[in-house]
C-alpha cells in the first residue's frame, strides 16, 4: 500500500460506497484491483465472498497471480478471479435445473453456431437465405448483447430484420433442445434467470458480497445488467475503466455504461488515475491532444514524471512496399544504434491484411518476428475433431458435435442420410442422436444407412460410459485407436510432414487435457469429463492463442490486439484516411472510436512512437492515391518530427549504412 500514489491508495481504501475508478493508460489499474482485493480480505471479508471479473483468461490469471503475492493460501481460499463468461457458465451449471436444462450443458462456439444456423436454414422457412448466414449470426449476437430476447426481436424488428428475428427464435429453440448455449448466452441467461427467480439472485448476492470489474468500458448492455443485479441496491462494487480506450463498439461495448453508473447509484464516488507509469511526457502530451477532440463525460489528462522524451516521428513513403522496407530498415538501424532487443519493437496496424508486406521485408532482412492473433491451436481441424468426440460423449444431444464427427473418419454416412435425419429430428424437435433410435426414423431412411447410424450411436454410448466410469484418459487414447484416427490423418494430409504435425497436435491435446483434469488446487477432486469439456470450450473461445509470447522478436499486431500491452518502441503504420480512420467509420460519420483506437496505439509506446503513411497504396491490384489521416493534423506540431522535411545528412547516412552492414554480417554468421 505504501507504494501506491495518493489516488490509487484512495481507490483501494474506498469500500463503503459504489466506486468508479477512471484509470488512464498505464496508470496502474491492475495494481489497484489486486491491492483492493488484499485490503478487503485484511478488513475481514473472506475471499470466498469476493469476485473480480475481467474480459480474458490471460488477464484473470495475471490478476490472480498478483493477488497471490499479497495474500497467503489460506487467505486466498475461495477467491473468484475470472472472466464474465466463466462466471456465467458457473451460474448456468449450478442453476441448470431452474433453467430447465440437463446437466452437462454444451457450449457452442461461432463455428457450431454457423453449422446450426445453416441446418435451420436448409430445413426451415423458404424465406431464409443460406448466403445470409453470417449476417443472421451477427444480428443474433447483437440482439443478445443488447439484452433483446427473440420475442422482443420479433415484435420490434424492422422489415429487413424480420427474417433474422424469425431464425433467432428457431435458433434459441434448437439450442434448448440440444441442451446447449452459445457464448452470448453465458451472460444473457444468468440475467434472465436472476430477473425471474429472486431466490436464486439472493443466493448469488450472498456468495458475491463485493464485486470488482476490470475494463468496465468494454461491458455491453447485458453485462451491465448482470453487474447491476449481482451488486443489488447496496452497490458494493469497484469498477475500473477508461472511456478513452473503448474500442469494441462492434462487439456491443457501451462506454456509456461508465456515465450510467452516476444515474443508477447516487452515492457513487469517482476517482481518476491520471499519473502514467509507462510513457515519456511528450508521448502523453500528443495522446492527450488527440483524444481531447472527442466529447467526454469525464475529463482527465495523463501525465508522467519520467521525462519529456524525443519528438514523435512522421514518415512519408511513396507506396506500401517502400513503407515496409523503410520501417524494417528503421528498426535495424535503431537497434544497432541503441543496443535494444528486437522484442522492444512493435508494428501496429488497423487491419490484418497490412502485415503481409512487413512479413516479407522482415524475412528478407532475417529479422525475427511474431504475429499476435495467429492461428489458434483450437482452430485446427484435428483438434476440433477430437474435442467434438468428447463433447458428444458428454452430451449426446450436441448436434454440432454429432454433425462434425459422425462421418469423420468415414463411416459411409452421406449428406443425403444426414439431411433426412435432420429433417426428422427438426420435425420431432429432438437431437440427431436421439432421432437415430426412434421408430419413426425407419420410414425416412434406407435400412443400410440407418444401421450405420445406429452402429455409430451404440459405439458412442459404450465409449462414453467407459470414459465416465473407468480410466478417462486410457479410454481417450483407446477410442482414437479404435477409429483409426491417425491413419485418417495420414490419408487426408497433403504431405507426410503435415500428417506428422497433426498427429503431434492430437498428442499435445491429450497431454494438456490430462493436466487440465488435475485441479489448480490439489485439495479438490480431479475434474470430471464434462467439467474438462466445458473448461476447454471456454479457453478455446476466449484465448485464441493468447498463450504465445513474442520473446525476442518484433511484434506485429492490430491496434485492437495491442490494447493492454506496452513496448519501448512503437510504429503505427498506414495512418491514412480510409485506413485510420477506417472508411466505414468515415461513411457512417463515426470517427470517435477510430480516434480512441489511434489513442490506444500511441499510449502503447514507452520511449519512442513513429507514425507512417503512404502517398499511394495498392488496393485490389490497383494503385490509388492516399491522404494522410486527419488525426495527424490534430497532433501538436511542435512535438512532431517530419524527416521528409529535413533530409538525413551525410553523417547519419553513414551510420545507417554501418547498421545495415553489421546486420548483414550477423545474418551471414
Amino acid at each position: 500500500m505504501s507504494q501506491l500514489n495518493s489516488e490509487q491508495a484512495r481507490a483501494v481504501k474506498t469500500i463503503d460506497r459504489p466506486l468508479l475508478v477512471l484509470a488512464g493508460a498505464g496508470s496502474g489499474k491492475t495494481r489497484v484491483i489486486t491491492e483492493k482485493i488484499a485490503h478487503l480480505v485484511k478488513q475481514g471479508l473472506p475471499a470466498r465472498h469476493i469476485a473480480a471479473l475481467t474480459f480474458t483468461n490471460k488477464a484473470a490469471r495475471e490478476m490472480k497471480a498478483r493477488v497471490g503475492k499479497l495474500l497467503d493460501d489460506k487467505q486466498l481460499r475461495g477467491l473468484r478471479v475470472s472472466t464474465f463468461h466463466s462466471l456465467g457458465l458457473d451460474i448456468l451449471r449450478k442453476e441448470h435445473q431452474t433453467l430447465q436444462y440437463k446437466s452437462g450443458i454444451s457450449l457452442f462456439d461461432e463455428q457450431d453456431k454457423i453449422t446450426l444456423l445453416k441446418n435451420l436454414i436448409t430445413h426451415g422457412s423458404a424465406h431464409y437465405d443460406i448466403d445470409e448466414v453470417d449476417n443472421y449470426s451477427r444480428k443474433i449476437g447483437q440482439w443478445k448483447n443488447a439484452f433483446i430476447t427473440p420475442e422482443q426481436a420479433l415484435s420490434h424488428a424492422s422489415e429487413e430484420e424480420h427474417i433474422a428475428a424469425q431464425i433467432y427464435t428457431d435458433y434459441i429453440r434448437s439450442l434448448k433442445a440440444y441442451n446447449a448455449v452459445d457464448f452470448d448466452d453465458l451472460i444473457l441467461l444468468p440475467v434472465l434467470l436472476f430477473q425471474k427467480h429472486s431466490e436464486v439472485l439472493e443466493k448469488w448476492q450472498n456468495k458475491i458480497r463485493y464485486l470488482l470489474v476490470d475494463e468496465y468500458q468494454d461491458t455491453n448492455i447485458t453485462q451491465y445488467q448482470l453487474v447491476k443485479l449481482l451488486v443489488g441496491r447496496l452497490g458494493k462494487f469497484t469498477v475500473v475503466g477508461d472511456d478513452d480506450q473503448s474500442i469494441y463498439a462492434w462487439r456491443g461495448a457501451q462506454p456509456e455504461n461508465l456515465a450510467q453508473l452516476q444515474q443508477d447509484y447516487d452515492r457513487l464516488t469517482v476517482i481518476k488515475l491520471e499519473q502514467n507509469y509507462r510513457s515519456y511526457g511528450r508521448i502523453l502530451k500528443v495522446a492527450n491532444q488527440l483524444i481531447a477532440n472527442n466529447p467526454h463525460a469525464f475529463e482527465k489528462k495523463l501525465w508522467s514524471d519520467m521525462g519529456y522524451g524525443e519528438p514523435l516521428r512522421v514518415l512519408t513513403h511513396k507506396n506500401d512496399a517502400t513503407e515496409a522496407k523503410q520501417i524494417v530498415s528503421e528498426i535495424v538501424h535503431h537497434k544497432f544504434k541503441t543496443g535494444a532487443d528486437f522484442g522492444d519493437y512493435a508494428i501496429l496496424y488497423r487491419g490484418n491484411h497490412q502485415s503481409r508486406l512487413f512479413e516479407h521485408s522482415l524475412r528478407e532482412h532475417d529479422v525475427p518476428y511474431f504475429i499476435n492473433g495467429s492461428t489458434s491451436f483450437f482452430s485446427y481441424a484435428e483438434i476440433k475433431d477430437i474435442l467434438s468426440y468428447l463433447k458428444l460423449f458428454v452430451n449426446p444431444d450436441d448436434d454440432a458435435a454429432f454433425l462434425r464427427i459422425v462421418n469423420t473418419p468415414r463411416r459411409e454416412i452421406g449428406p443425403t442420410t444426414l439431411e433426412k435425419l435432420g429433417a426428422y429430428a427438426n420435425e420431432r424437435q429432438i437431437s440427431l442422436f436421439s432421432a437415430c433410435s426412434q421408430m419413426g426414423v425407419r420410414e425416412k431412411l434406407p435400412q443400410a444407412a440407418l444401421a450405420r447410424l445406429q452402429k455409430f450411436c451404440e459405439w458412442t454410448g459404450r465409449t462414453a460410459s467407459a470414459m465416465q466410469s473407468g480410466d478417462t484418459f486410457a479410454e481417450m487414447h483407446a477410442f482414437i485407436e479404435q477409429i483409426n484416427y491417425h491413419q485418417w490423418l495420414q490419408e487426408n494430409s497433403n504431405t507426410q510432414q503435415a500428417a506428422e504435425r497433426k498427429i503431434k497436435n492430437v498428442s499435445e491435446l491429450l497431454e494438456w487435457l490430462e493436466r487440465l483434469a488435475k485441479s489448480e488446487d490439489n485439495r479438490e477432486a480431479e475434474k470430471t469429463l464434462d467439467e474438462i469439456v466445458s473448461k476447454i470450450q471456454l479457453i478455446d473461445i476466449m484465448d485464441r492463442n493468447q498463450e504465445d509470447q513474442a520473446d525476442n522478436q518484433v511484434s506485429l499486431m492490430t491496434l485492437h490486439a495491442a490494447k493492454g500491452l506496452e513496448f519501448p518502441h512503437v510504429f503505427l503504420i498506414g495512418i491514412e484516411e480510409n485506413i485510420l480512420p477506417h472508411k466505414n467509420s468515415i461513411d457512417t460519420d463515426n470517427i470517435e472510436e477510430e480516434r480512441r483506437l489511434a489513442y490506444v496505439g500511441i499510449t502503447r509506446a514507452q520511449q519512442t512512437c513513429t507514425f507512417s503513411y503512404c502517398t499511394h497504396r495498392k488496393r485490389y491490384g490497383d494503385i490509388t492515391e492516399s491522404s494522410p489521416s486527419r488525426f495527424l493534423a490534430e497532433l501538436p506540431e511542435e512535438d512532431l518530427e517530419w524527416p521528409s522535411k529535413n533530409p538525413v545528412d551525410e553523417a547519419e547516412q553513414k551510420v545507417r549504412g554501418k547498421a545495415n552492414l553489421a546486420h548483414l554480417k550477423s545474418m551471414l554468421s
